[in-house]
């Protein structure tokens, strides 16, 4: 089961029951399947709260992952500022709804095993990324 949160923002216009169906069918991709996933939208200042809370770090992002998977199942909470999100759309010259689908997507591959912090591996994240957004796109 997947479910859509929000803490401080209003929810994101995006169709949860497609959402749903293209987080399942990436998660397919990379041989695994969903249990249960939680996203939590937010503004800056919670996730900044949770960042300092749960990992010690004392900056913004615009994503965090918690992996609680066992096996082939994908379980986690998925932590999203919308803020932040804007603000890198601008930063990047993408569409919002673009870099929103890239961000939640993003949560997914971190939980199917993509790490993007080690030499070469943000470039395979992206690789990830850009491919699951073509799954999008053909739904």
């Amino acid at each position: 089961m997947i479910s859509y949160n929000t803490e401080g923002v209003a929810s994101p216009l995006i169709p949860h029951r497609q959402l749903t169906h293209w987080i399942r069918n990436v998660a397919a991709h990379y041989g695994k399947k969903v249990g249960e996933v939680g996203y939590l939208f937010c503004s800056d200042a919670h996730i900044l709260n949770v960042n300092r809370t749960y990992l010690q770090h004392d900056y913004y992002t615009d994503i965090i992952t918690f992996d609680y998977s066992e096996g082939n199942t994908l379980n986690g909470d998925i932590v999203i500022s919308l803020d932040t999100v804007k603000s890198n759309a601008r930063q990047y010259d993408k569409p919002y709804d673009e870099e929103l689908l890239r961000v939640i997507i993003h949560g997914i591959l971190h939980l199917c095993g993509i790490n993007d912090k080690g030499p070469g591996e943000r470039e395979k994240m992206e690789k990830a990324e850009d491919h699951a957004l073509q799954l999008w796109n053909k739904n």
